[in-house]
This record gives structure tokens, sequence and C-alpha cells, in this order.
């Protein structure tokens, strides 16, 4: 008798043990990739037009802004959101799912900050879908942001939530020092010292935001807010945000 072995892989949910933790380690890293084509590159959240105001001139500066953003912004607002969503997803409850993506739309304090959200999330949905990892069962809520799409890739993929977490948080500081190497300029010597700087910071930050109760949520950040509405009208831009 012969015997027909299947090639079908398994999904990542039936892998267990050192190989479905590579997995999805290696999960996170596409998604926090640099070549992920969702277009992050195009957005500067604000940061543009802090150079441009002069508030952020050279590396010192841009290390006391990012340190900002991290502690009042992302710490308070998308990572801990980012937890609770992917709770929401393992538990399958997409009533929870869609209240905390409309609770960060409501945070989104410009036209510009808004439409980033909206635009990437709505890329990392499409590539999710081109790679079968986005069926039409899947609850996300209609326009969901990013973080949304983000917390349901981490969890289909397997990624346990702190590791989500710090992902997401290298994958924003990365970016923001690309925008900085491009716009200030920065070199790209400057950027690994502020990586050496901030990785602790962004591990205290993950800390934080997990031990963080719901009403303790929200971003304080009125500086990024007036760079970002200012960046609206700004004469000259390489970024869209």
């Amino acid at each position: 008798m012969i015997t027909i072995m299947s090639t079908t892989m398994p999904t990542e949910e039936a892998v267990v043990g050192e190989q479905g933790e590579d997995l999805a380690l290696l999960g996170l890293l596409q998604l926090v990739s640099p070549a992920l084509p969702i277009g992050a590159f195009a957005f500067s959240q604000g940061l543009e037009s802090a150079f441009e105001l002069g508030w952020v001139h050279d590396e010192a500066s841009l290390g006391e802004w990012l340190e900002g953003v991290l502690d009042d912004g992302l710490t308070r607002c998308e990572l801990p959101v980012l937890a609770r969503l992917q709770a929401a997803w393992a538990a399958g409850d997409g009533t929870v799912v869609a209240e905390w993506d409309a609770w960060l739309a409501a945070n989104r304090e410009t036209a510009e900050l808004a439409a980033e959200d909206a635009r990437l999330g709505a890329s990392l949905a499409r590539l999710l879908g081109s790679l079968d990892l986005l069926s039409e069962a899947s609850p996300l809520p209609p326009g969901a942001g990013y973080v949304t799409v983000f917390a349901w890739a981490s969890h289909r993929r397997g990624v346990p939530p702190r590791q989500a977490l710090l992902g997401f948080a290298w994958a924003w500081l990365e970016n923001q020092l690309a925008v900085a190497c491009k716009a200030l300029p920065l070199g790209h010597t400057a950027a690994q010292r502020l990586v050496e700087r901030l990785r602790p910071a962004l591990v205290a930050a993950v800390d934080e935001a997990l031990a963080l109760p719901d009403d303790a949520l929200g971003p304080a950040l009125p500086g990024l807010a007036l760079a970002s509405a200012l960046h609206e009208t700004q004469y000259s831009r390489l970024f869209r945000s």
C-alpha cells in the first residue's frame, strides 16, 4: 500500500512548541518590517512639521520629542489598546473590538492623523487578505484602523500580546527615525544612537501600558496635535502627515 503524505502546511494556530513560537516571531518581524508594503514610509505623524517649526532640529531634540510621544502618546493610547484588542480577538468579541477601534478613531486629533490611521489600516487589511490571513468571516469593523488590523494580524499569527506591543513600538520608532534621516537630516549613526537610547524606554512603555486601567487611557500630546494641524498647510512637504 502506498501512503500519500499531504503537502499542506499546518495553520499557525495548529503548530505548538518551539516551532509555533518561531513562526509567531517571524510573523511579527514580517508585520513590523519597513519593507511591509502598506505605505507607512509616506507618513511622519507630525514630525516633519516639528522640523519645519524648529522644535526638533538635532539628535538631542529629536530624542526628547520621541520620548515625549512615547510616554504621553503610545504608552497611553496605541499600546494598551492593542493589548485590549488582541484579547478581544482571542475571545471572539467583535463588539469590544469595534468599541476600541472607535475609541482610537476618536483620539486622532487632526485630519492627517485620522487619514493615516485609516489608510494604513486599509492597506494592511488588503495585504492580509492577499496572504489568506483575513477571510470574509474575520470580524473587522468597517474601516478598521491600523492598530485594530495589526492586533488581528498578531492574534492570527499567534504572537503573544507583550511581543506584539514591543513590535508595534519598534515599528513606530524605526519609522520616526527614517523620517528624520530623510527630512532633518539625521545621520544613520545618530539614528542608531537614538535606538540605543530608546530601547529601554520601549520596554518600560510596554510594561506601563499593560498595567494601565481603562480610565487612565488617553494621549496627552498638544504639541504633536498642533504640529500635525500645521502640517496640513505646510508649503513644502515630503510626507502625508
